[in-house]
């Protein structure tokens, strides 16, 4: 069972008294030895924002009733980085977090995003289920973090408000938000754009309002935030892939005791179900702008310019002091 909660009836523990839905969320799991909050920042209908209700879902059931999940999403516990800090201590249990602001914590993340290393979310996972993600997992555990599973953020694409972008000179002098992740700032910055770091939550307004000039993001996204509305012209890049960690904090799991093999099963169920909703969401949601006479879509880009503009990032990331991770990864993308 997923229930919804806001940021003052988390940060604020006697909000949770006081407010009419913290009574609803008490009796509901009134038989419940433990009850954990899942935090996210996806739009109603995201498949992050679907998978994390399922996860709900399925702990409860593997749990006998014994675990309950309180699910907040939207943002409403704050932007992912503000989520990631309570997670690590111990005031937030769960996260469907973003890739930029987890690499603040553990910067081999941020490798996962290396310019067009990834063709699709398969081949990503394939990598992260093998030596790869293993050695994630340990640098994860040195700072108090449990990674359950890789979500699917989806392959990314340039939104903007300017021109169409078919070559890399297009990109050139445009205002584009990036998370805060280095990487993508670095490819953007190969490609001589002026980069911003905006919210997530506050990117549409600044859109609208032109703060920036563009964004890039998977489809998904970009459909269920609306972004099309006020960047009508939309570049299938394809610059990168993008994960979804699914992180737990280490208090959490010592809260669960024998009901951590439950919660990690219900993780890897839900994972599942996300990837596949990803896919899906992607491909209706191109459908959808395909459609839209509003919005030019543009699919002849010369990516093989794009990927000589970007090679250099690479490079220059084989040079960090974790390079031998880089070296590893693009070598088991390769393989």
């Amino acid at each position: 069972m997923s229930i919804s909660i806001n940021r003052r009836m988390f940060l604020t523990g006697t909000g949770l008294a006081l407010a009419a839905p913290a009574v609803l969320t008490t009796a509901r799991n009134a038989r419940a030895a433990t009850t954990l909050t899942l935090g996210h920042g996806a739009a109603p209908g995201n498949p992050r924002t679907l998978a994390a209700a399922k996860f709900a879902e399925l702990v409860a059931q593997k749990t006998e009733g014994r675990v309950a999940i309180n699910v907040a999403g939207s943002e409403t516990l704050g932007s992912d980085a503000a989520m990631l800090t309570s997670l690590r201590t111990g005031a937030l249990d769960f996260t469907a977090n973003s890739q930029g602001p987890v690499s603040s914590v553990v910067p081999e993340l941020a490798a996962l995003g290396l310019p067009f290393l990834f063709s699709n979310a398969d081949q990503a996972i394939k990598v992260l289920e093998g030596d790869v993600g293993a050695s994630l997992d340990a640098r994860f555990q040195k700072v108090g973090i449990v990674p359950l599973d890789w979500w699917d953020n989806g392959i990314r694409h340039v939104s903007n408000s300017k021109h169409a972008i078919t070559k890399p000179q297009d990109v050139a002098g445009l205002k584009i938000r990036t998370p805060a992740d280095p990487m993508t700032m670095d490819i953007f910055k190969a490609l001589d754009a002026a980069t911003v770091q905006i919210a997530f939550g506050e990117l549409y307004i600044a859109l609208q309002q032109g703060v920036v000039d563009g964004q890039e993001n998977p489809l998904v996204n970009i459909e269920s935030s609306k972004l099309y509305e006020v960047n009508k012209h939309i570049s299938l890049t394809a610059h990168k892939w993008e994960s979804t960690p699914f992180l737990m904090s280490k208090f959490a799991e010592g809260r669960l005791g024998k009901d951590f093999e439950a919660v990690k099963a219900a993780a890897k169920e839900a994972g599942a179900l996300q990837r596949k909703l990803s896919a899906e969401k992607a491909s209706a949601s191109l459908a959808a702008f395909r459609a839209n006479a509003a919005i030019e879509v543009v699919e002849d880009l010369d990516h093989a310019a794009f990927a000589k503009a970007t090679a250099q990032v690479l490079e220059t990331w084989k040079q960090k002091p974790f390079g031998d991770f880089v070296a590893e990864l693009e070598k088991a993308a390769k393989g």
